[in-house]
């Protein structure tokens, strides 16, 4: 036996590895062609029937079932955690497309949206969710009223006066009396009498040289006749002795 016909030629090992290469290539492909692998991006709260998927990036897949390819499994980003599996409607539509398609439902205002259609590229049939049984509303978020400008200083604008009222302006104040003084530096006139000269207010009048006599000589006369009394009764006691 030739042991050089047991060798794989060198073209056969060339052509094993394409193979394999191609494999390698083609598995990660014909895997989303089989889960649907999506990637959904929201950017406001979404339900996906009584789920909600707060902002962020999840992951759509089918369930891996050869019976039912309607059973929608919804993935964080990293597909580290299932958040829900839930039961769709197979949905058909008349022109497949090329790209990723989501529909939505129509909900009242102030409420979440509702997806309601994820249909793959190139697929004729998707997956249709059912409208929420519980549809969320959104947070009334009240916006604090915003603060009155402060007041700019007017560097142009003189001061304003006020004016005084007219009624103190007719009727000033009277002065306080000021006391009469005579200049030292003028001498009197001749034919001015002491007597026309004019005292100063705040001079003091002369005090008299005697004070008139206003006391009465009857309480003189009784004390007198106090101390004789006194006296004679003073006598007797040293006579009765």
């Amino acid at each position: 036996m030739n042991l050089h016909s047991l060798i794989p030629s060198r073209t056969m090992l060339a052509t094993l590895g394409m193979v394999l290469a191609t494999s390698a290539v083609s598995n990660p492909t014909r895997a989303d062609m089989w889960d649907k692998k999506t990637i959904l991006t929201v950017n406001q709260p979404v339900q996906v029937t009584d789920t909600v998927l707060e902002p962020g990036q999840y992951v759509l897949k089918l369930l891996d079932s050869q019976s039912d390819r309607h059973i929608v499994q919804i993935f964080n980003s990293d597909q580290t955690h299932i958040i829900n599996t839930v039961l769709a409607i197979p949905r058909e539509r008349l022109i497949p497309s090329g790209k990723t398609e989501f529909t939505f439902w129509e909900t009242p205002p102030g409420s979440y949206r509702a997806l309601r259609t994820w249909y793959y590229p190139g697929d004729s049939y998707g997956q249709e969710f059912r409208y929420p049984k519980h549809l969320q509303q959104m947070a009334m978020v009240t916006e604090p009223a915003p603060a009155p400008p402060a007041p700019q200083p007017e560097a142009s604008a003189a001061p304003v006066e006020t004016p005084a009222p007219a009624a103190e302006a007719a009727t000033p104040e009277p002065a306080p009396e000021q006391p009469t003084e005579v200049a030292q530096n003028t001498a009197p006139s001749t034919d001015q009498t002491p007597a026309q000269t004019e005292t100063p207010a705040h001079s003091q009048p002369m005090q008299p040289a005697e004070l008139p006599k206003t006391g009465s000589p009857y309480p003189a006369i009784g004390l007198s006749g106090a101390l004789l009394l006194g006296l004679g009764g003073l006598l007797r006691l040293r006579r009765t002795a």
